[in-house]
C-alpha cells in the first residue's frame, strides 16, 4: 500500500513540474515574440542618407556625430528607456544595453559637453517629431512606405 501512496505523490510530482515546465516555456515565447519586432530607422526626407552602417548610427545615437554630411545638424529623437521598442533598437541595431547609452547621454549632460537627445513618449509622437523636424533621426516599430518619411536601412 506505501508503494502506491508514494507513485501517486511521484504523479502529482511530476503534473507540477510538467505545469511549471510549459508556464516557464509560455513566458519565454511570449517575451521572444515581443523582443522580434523589427525596428526600422527613419529620417526627415531632407536626409539623404540610404543606409548606414552599425558603426555610423551608433555613433550618431552617443551624440558623437552632430551634422549629417551636407552640414545639417542631427537632431535625435529616442523612446523612453523602458520602452520595448528602445531596448530592441539598442540591442539589435546599436548592439550596446539601453543602460550604456543612458550613461553615454548622462556624461554628456552633466559634463557640460552636450546634450541627450529628445525623448518622445510614444512611436507615433516620433514619426511626426522626425517628419517635422529636418535633419531629424529617430526609429520604431515598423512602418509602411511613406514618401514623407526616409527609411533608413543598416549594414553591419
Amino acid at each position: 500500500m506505501s508503494s502506491k501512496l508514494y507513485q501517486f505523490h511521484s504523479t502529482d510530482k511530476e503534473i507540477v513540474i510538467i505545469r511549471f515546465i510549459f508556464i516557464v516555456a509560455f513566458i519565454y515565447l511570449s517575451t521572444l515574440s515581443l523582443s522580434l519586432q523589427a525596428v526600422e530607422v527613419i529620417a526627415h526626407p531632407s536626409v539623404n542618407v540610404a543606409s548606414l552602417t552599425t558603426s555610423q548610427l551608433r555613433r550618431i545615437y552617443s551624440m558623437r556625430q552632430v551634422k549629417w554630411s551636407n552640414g545639417v545638424p542631427i537632431v535625435v529623437f529616442v523612446l523612453p528607456s523602458k520602452s520595448i521598442t528602445h531596448q530592441n533598437f539598442c540591442k539589435e541595431s546599436l548592439k550596446v544595453f539601453p543602460y550604456q547609452l543612458d550613461r553615454i547621454w548622462n556624461k554628456l549632460t552633466f559634463s557640460g559637453l552636450g546634450v541627450a537627445p529628445t525623448v518622445v513618449e510614444t512611436s507615433t509622437e516620433l514619426l511626426l517629431a522626425v517628419k517635422r523636424t529636418p535633419g531629424a533621426i529617430g526609429y520604431i516599430e515598423s512602418i509602411i512606405k511613406e514618401e514623407e518619411i526616409n527609411v533608413i536601412t543598416i549594414n553591419n
